[in-house]
């Protein structure tokens, strides 16, 4: 499985606990940190906290490896490190203050589900 692949799974469970405004952006050609970030926005901590725990159950299940995390446990943003593959996990507020999409903005940045973009 490729880093996109993998990046589209966990947008995908993401999408299955209501975390909005899915974005992969692929980081690929600009650093060599990680292939891809996967960023979402969820509206309070317990549901950023759940989404994070689906997650990480989610991937250990399916042999994609056990993450690096980092502000768990009644965070505004949490950080998922699997290597190629990383997630951010932000509440709405801290989103729009850290503004990663900007600091990526060279990167490609992938709708998800594509219907998203289609729809505006």
């Amino acid at each position: 499985m490729n880093f996109m692949q993998k990046a589209e799974m966990f947008a995908s469970w993401a999408e299955e606990k209501k975390a909005e405004d899915i974005r992969i952006i692929d980081v690929s050609k600009l650093t060599a940190i990680t292939d891809a970030f996967v960023i979402l926005s969820v509206a309070n901590e317990r549901q950023l906290d759940g989404l994070a725990d689906h997650i990480y159950l989610q991937a250990k299940e399916n042999g994609l490896g056990i993450p690096s995390m980092e502000g768990k446990k009644a965070s505004r943003w949490v950080l998922m490190d699997f290597g190629d593959v990383v997630i951010h996990l932000f509440h709405k507020e801290e989103r729009a203050y850290y503004d990663i999409e900007k600091l990526w903005s060279d990167g490609e940045c992938i709708f998800f589900p594509q219907r998203e973009e289609a729809e505006k």
